[in-house]
């Protein structure tokens, strides 16, 4: 038997305005959904070099040419500041954390507690040591073991293979300092005439470079460097000031590598008192947030990208100044 129900036109005249406004409705309710600013929070290390200082500027850059809600946090160089961040992040419940870890390790707790929240993690520039792979989805950076190795065959080819370094290693425990120490001595086993005669650490600040560079020079074995291999060029540059100061050439009478590549170490080439750096890429900002965007999207990343860089000389420094955004 076949029913058939007819709508009185009033009735029907009720019921088509509630259709419209159920349909405004879930059509607003898709357009929010679909216009929610990507929320993420970033914890980095602080500000020690100008390489530290153009890696936070490309990603608060990056971020709001995106329209991405960025909430920042400065470490200022201390672990407890960043667990503390990374805490107030999964407390206020960002969609995606990223950060810079000060150190490799010591943060599994925290990272435990940002994967119970269902909240992904990504390492931006250095790497942690974890049990749990998990605990994070990806790491962006450079290799920093590479780098190491590139500085040690620049020594080589500068010194002919013979050669008495003095070290300004980075941040003690930290990724970059760790891997371009491995790298740099990986290399030295293939030239019996290259080795480290003294090692210090400078923070990766200039001001601390300095303050060890003058102590290797009022060391008993100062006569014997001749080479300098500061892991970035902040360390470098406080060292160079330090050997002005006591009337030693720098570029000549010592040899200096570094590593970062920022506007500071290609100005000492171009005057001769810096011979080589290892460039280490920071403006990892668009690289950054293509990952983050398709982590939020629930898509696949590798679990690691590795960022270009190149290595740099006395010769390519006039050069290659006016272009450098670092």
């Amino acid at each position: 038997m076949n029913l058939k129900i007819i709508l009185h036109p009033r009735a029907l005249a009720l019921a088509l305005p509630l259709v419209f406004i159920a349909g405004q409705i879930q059509t607003k309710a898709a357009d929010a959904a679909a216009n929610k600013k990507l929320v993420v929070g970033f914890s980095q290390v602080g500000a020690e070099s100008g390489w530290r200082t153009a890696n936070t500027e490309s990603i608060k850059s990056e971020a709001e040419k995106r329209g991405i809600d960025l909430r920042f946090s400065d470490a200022q160089q201390k672990q407890e500041n960043q667990i503390k961040a990374i805490r107030s992040f999964i407390a206020q419940g960002v969609d995606v954390i990223a950060f810079s870890p000060v150190v490799e390790t010591g943060f599994e707790p925290v990272l435990q507690e940002a994967k119970k929240a269902g909240i992904p993690v990504v390492l931006s520039d250095r790497a942690v040591k974890v049990s749990d792979p998990d605990l994070y989805v990806t790491f962006l950076g450079s290799d920093f073991v590479e780098e190491g190795r590139r500085a040690a065959e620049a020594v080589a080819k500068l010194t002919g293979g013979k050669a008495n370094i003095a070290e300004l290693v980075g941040t003690v425990g930290s990724a970059p300092a760790i891997d371009r120490k491995k790298g740099f001595e990986e290399v030295l086993t293939k030239y019996p005439d290259m080795k480290i005669i003294m090692s210090q650490s400078g923070d990766f600040t200039r001001a601390k470079g300095k303050e060890v560079m003058e102590a290797f020079l009022k060391s008993p074995n100062a006569k014997d460097i001749n080479v300098l291999f500061a892991h970035n060029d902040d360390m470098a540059l406080g060292a160079i000031q330090a050997m002005e100061e006591a009337g030693i050439k720098p570029g000549v009478d010592i040899k200096i590598v570094s590593i970062d590549g920022v506007r500071g170490a290609f100005e000492a080439m171009k005057d001769g008192k810096l011979n080589v750096t290892v460039e280490c890429n920071p403006l990892l900002g668009p690289q950054l947030f293509d990952l983050i965007e398709k982590i939020a999207n629930k898509e696949s990343v590798p679990k690691r990208v590795v960022s270009q860089e190149g290595v740099y000389d006395q010769s390519q420094a006039a050069e290659e100044l006016p272009k450098r955004q670092y």
